[in-house]
């Protein structure tokens, strides 16, 4: 998703708590990373894999200037021909510690193997924030949440990932990390204004 239709779906959910929101847990995963410089892990559920979210922070990470922000994917299941950047196991998860950010997403109730890592992981001293359906196990060991329950929610929690990984790469650190920043930013924008619009066909 694009920052125009980014733009577009905030304009059709004002008025409601989502984009606040969405901000608000975004702000806590940058204050997470960008500090401490620490890897971001990102893990789904066995059923759900949220390689869509590793992607969309990836391009927010180049286009922000905050590196930080590109997460390392941990997968359930790792086939032998995986290339390297798809191929990080739930193994991972137990060097976790101190400075490092464990992002889970969870549209349904996690399995209790990945509860327990999630738990091992905050207990080495990991900060574990949680993209979840509502389940109050995983509530519970996060240090933050944002819960979009199916039963509930005006959106779903795809959409709600969108907002959060735009919003994660808005207001980017100030111009420390180098003069070409600014020209970076202003040529992205160019891009935008100038791209042809999507085609209906």
């Amino acid at each position: 998703m694009d920052a125009v239709r980014v733009a577009l779906l905030r304009e059709v959910l004002a008025g409601t708590h989502w984009p606040g929101e969405a901000r608000r847990f975004a702000g806590s995963l940058r204050r997470s990373v960008v500090p401490s410089g620490g890897p971001l892990l990102l893990v789904g559920t066995e059923r759900y894999e949220p390689w869509h979210l590793a992607a969309h922070l990836v391009d927010e990470a180049a286009w922000s200037g905050l590196p930080e922000l590109a997460p390392t994917l941990v997968r359930h299941h790792v086939g032998p021909d995986a290339p390297p950047h798809l191929s990080v196991g739930l193994g991972r998860l137990e060097a976790a510690r101190r400075g490092h950010t464990l992002l889970v997403v969870a549209p349904e109730r996690p399995g209790a193997g990945l509860l327990e890592r999630v738990h091992d992981a905050r207990r080495a001293g990991a900060t574990v924030l949680s993209l979840d359906g509502g389940d109050p196990d995983l509530g519970t060991l996060a240090h933050d949440a944002l819960s979009v329950p199916a039963a509930t929610a005006e959106l779903d929690l795809d959409t709600v990932q969108h907002l959060v990984s735009a919003a994660a790469g808005e207001n980017g650190l100030p111009v420390r990390r180098g003069p070409r920043r600014l020209r970076d930013r202003l040529a992205r924008l160019a891009d935008q204004l100038t791209a042809p619009p999507p085609s209906r066909w």
